[in-house]
């Protein structure tokens, strides 16, 4: 597995973790649309990393959709956590946004 590879699995390990946490496992947060946005922004950098063409990101960024779209549905699964339209569009925002930057930021 290349270096690229296992760090992308790894960030996304922590993002699924910490969105399936029960909500009383976590402190009080003032904005988790922001983090939402972030985390999907930073996966989606990373997976820019992973692909080999414009093809293949778009599988990525499809699955990275895919993904946020799962975690929120087994929220519901979670104490105190259940599914949010808003957090998927945060996170969807983010892929976006980041998919825009990515490619540039991967000139420098």
């Amino acid at each position: 597995m290349s270096w690229e590879l296992g760090l992308f699995v790894a960030a996304l390990a922590v993002v699924a973790i910490g969105c399936l946490l029960p909500s009383g496992w976590l402190p009080a947060l003032p904005n988790d649309k922001l983090l939402h946005f972030g985390a999907f922004a930073t996966l989606t950098v990373l997976a820019t990393l992973n692909a080999d063409s414009y093809v293949a990101l778009g599988w990525w960024l499809l699955g990275l959709l895919a993904a946020g779209l799962l975690i929120e549905i087994l929220q519901n699964l979670v104490p105190g956590r259940s599914f949010c339209w808003r957090d998927q569009a945060a996170n969807a925002a983010g892929i976006g946004a980041a998919a825009l930057c990515a490619p540039l930021l991967l000139h420098f």
